[in-house]
């Protein structure tokens, strides 16, 4: 047995999928079960951005191999395919100097999109969204042109190799001093829904998602440092409107906006489905699993909507959505046979404070405090029921694991 390319083999396919997006627990379990199924124990170390794996050969020559894990972006098909390798391997225990055949392979079929489809991700993300919190046709229109600059400014900074703090307060400066300045032209009747619709392409989604899950499967640290990435990108996304919203302040007086508008209740969900096929180009899902998760997204809306009108309140309602949405992932994982993490990413969207951030520091630039108290408080209370509906679900799913898995070796 060649142990060094098997150590190389477990590594580099961990390493593919935390660059691919994967939660620590999944990279870890990965590479663990590649090589028990070769008979070697290991020691796997792994947070965002380190991965460390250790074994002993059974001449007692202990092998280490470390990968820096850099940033990355949000890249779900390449997740749901170094997965399926990771189980490929283990069913048929392949040489490893074969396994390292089919992590190449692998690795050039890998599908992305082109530019073109992914600014056009972008555009149905903020169209979506913008109908979504109320924006009428023309706010839409802008709003989706306003995601496609996002998507150009990230692209920007991607060659620039900037780090992502820097990134997203510069592309929520640029997005929303163009639309500032639309506004005063008067080309849009309310700024406020053209900004949220497009800032929902800001939000770390998948950094919030995969945080929830470490934390669940113990991954205490590597959960806490994604969340502190999530508050500062959060800051980021405040500062970078706010400074805008100074700017353009300073060369003309802000109008005043329109009132949103309370579109339907099937208006709303059509809106998060369009939104949610938008999100599903972002985070680099194909074929079939596009719908999957925009209809997941419609379903956990209608889910929120369902609760809210039967008296369980905006949190209440959050709550029971995200429980929705954390059962629907679990059972789309298995009825195809992909981590749940790719439907659940795109399902629970539409439920992601993305208004409550902005409207808390709208607020604040206002100088009114108590509103700005209260919308940010409210912004962490949904953030927190989310979290525990989606904790919930995932703990019975991973309890229900572990005693099937000990009846079956008894």
């Amino acid at each position: 047995m060649n142990y060094s390319a098997l150590l190389d083999l477990a590594t580099d396919l961990g390493y593919e999928l935390a660059m691919s997006g994967a939660e620590t627990f999944r990279v870890e379990d990965s590479i663990n079960r590649i090589l028990q199924t070769y008979n070697v124990q290991a020691e796997v170390f792994a947070i965002p951005n380190c991965l460390i794996v250790s074994i002993e050969t059974p001449d007692g020559q202990p092998m280490t191999r470390m990968r820096r894990i850099g940033y990355h972006g949000n890249d779900l098909d390449g997740v749901e395919r170094f997965n399926g390798l990771s189980r490929a391997i283990c069913n048929r225990k392949p040489d490893p100097e074969e396994g390292k055949k089919w992590l190449e392979y692998v690795r050039s079929i890998k599908k992305f999109y082109s530019t073109a489809m992914h600014l056009l991700g972008n555009f149905l993300g903020a169209a979506g969204f913008c109908l979504f919190f109320g924006g009428r046709f023309i706010d839409i229109l802008w709003s989706g042109l306003c995601g496609i600059v996002l998507g150009l400014m990230g692209k920007f900074m991607d060659k620039l190799k900037a780090n992502q703090f820097f990134s997203t307060i510069s592309s929520s400066f640029v997005m929303a001093v163009i639309a500032y300045t639309i506004s005063a032209f008067g080309l849009t009747p309310n700024v406020d829904t053209v900004i949220i619709g497009a800032l929902m392409i800001l939000v770390p989604g998948l950094l919030v998602t995969n945080a929830m899950r470490d934390i669940i499967y113990g991954d205490t640290n590597s959960g806490v440092n994604r969340i502190v990435q999530v508050l500062l990108i959060a800051m980021a996304i405040a500062l970078g409107t706010a400074a805008a919203w100074n700017v353009t302040g300073s060369i003309w007086q802000h109008r005043s906006v329109m009132e949103a508008v309370n579109y339907s209740y099937p208006m709303q969900c059509f809106a998060s489905f369009v939104g949610c096929i938008g999100f599903s180009i972002l985070f680099n899902v194909h074929s079939m699993g596009i719908w999957l998760c925009a209809i997941g997204g419609l379903a956990t809306w209608a889910i929120y909507l369902l609760a809210f009108e039967l008296g369980a309140g905006v949190v209440g309602a959050n709550f029971w959505a995200a429980l929705f949405a954390s059962a629907y992932s679990e059972a789309m994982a298995r009825i195809r046979k992909y981590p749940a993490i790719s439907y659940l990413v795109v399902s629970v969207f539409p439920l992601l404070p993305g208004a409550g951030i902005y409207y808390t520091v709208a607020y604040a630039l206002e100088s009114q405090m108590n509103e700005a108290l209260y919308k940010g408080l409210q912004t962490l209370s949904i953030a927190g029921v989310m979290a525990v509906g989606i904790l919930l679900i995932s703990t019975m799913v991973r309890l229900r694991n572990i005693w099937r898995t000990q009846k079956s070796r008894k």
